[in-house]
């Protein structure tokens, strides 16, 4: 079925956000961050967050959704407006993985047993399942480098440059722990909201070891993996 309304959505929003982005490019030379970043991400977050456009498309066809609107992000913090920093690179390296297993190895004894006190996690005494590594490789790509590009390549790396990196490494994290608001409930989730805040913490610290996307992206990987395997 074809609507003109989402093919216009679709047509003119990446058009939109790229010009606002390639603009903040020419007057922001000093790197600082300009306001037409942060509405940008402010924007596609949004847009995902709350699944403004997911009625566009079939429901297991909605992740086509949230690519779409980071290849516009993409396209326009890092080919148009030139942002360094961000560590988006799927070349991963030994020192991404040593990052990322580190950092998970200090979460998730503060997640389980946090978790387990609040009642938000249950375990599930059962063996490793055969699927356990195609659910490891689909959330890296679907869910934890989108995530990951987004929250510490973009919105960590420009908090940076206005407030400095701890106060940047907290306010995203809380940022990213608030957009779990509404994840596997019908009201606000507050449980959820909290243990992914201090997870963030922990990402945005395998990110800015070395300002690759790929190390935040694994200890991601590996907390969602883990949580959906033997404790959700």
């Amino acid at each position: 079925m074809f609507r003109w309304d989402w093919c216009l959505v679709y047509a003119l929003l990446p058009v939109a956000a790229c010009t606002l982005l390639w603009r903040a490019g020419e007057v922001d030379r000093a790197g600082r961050g300009d306001w037409r970043e942060f509405l940008v991400l402010a924007v596609l977050g949004l847009a995902v967050d709350l699944r403004w456009f997911e009625p566009a498309w079939p429901p297991h066809f909605a992740v086509f959704n949230k690519m779409l609107l980071l290849d516009t992000g993409i396209h326009g913090f890092i080919l148009l407006r030139r942002l360094d920093g961000v560590g988006f690179d799927l070349r991963l390296r030994l020192r991404d993985l040593a990052t990322g297993l580190r950092e998970f190895a200090w979460y998730a004894p503060v997640a389980i047993a946090l978790g387990l006190w609040l009642g938000f996690l249950r375990w599930h005494g059962v063996w490793p399942r055969p699927v356990l590594a195609a659910a490891f490789f689909f959330t890296f790509a679907f869910v934890a480098v989108p995530e990951e590009l987004f929250f510490r390549g973009w919105m960590q790396n420009l908090l940076e440059r206005r407030i400095g990196r701890t106060p940047a490494l907290l306010v995203t994290a809380v940022l990213f722990g608030l957009s779990h608001f509404n994840k596997r409930a019908v009201h606000f989730n507050w449980r959820y909201v909290v243990l992914a805040a201090i997870a963030g913490i922990f990402y945005g610290r395998a990110w800015r070891r070395d300002r690759r996307v790929g190390a935040s992206a694994i200890t991601h990987a590996c907390v969602d993996t883990i949580w959906g395997q033997w404790l959700r």
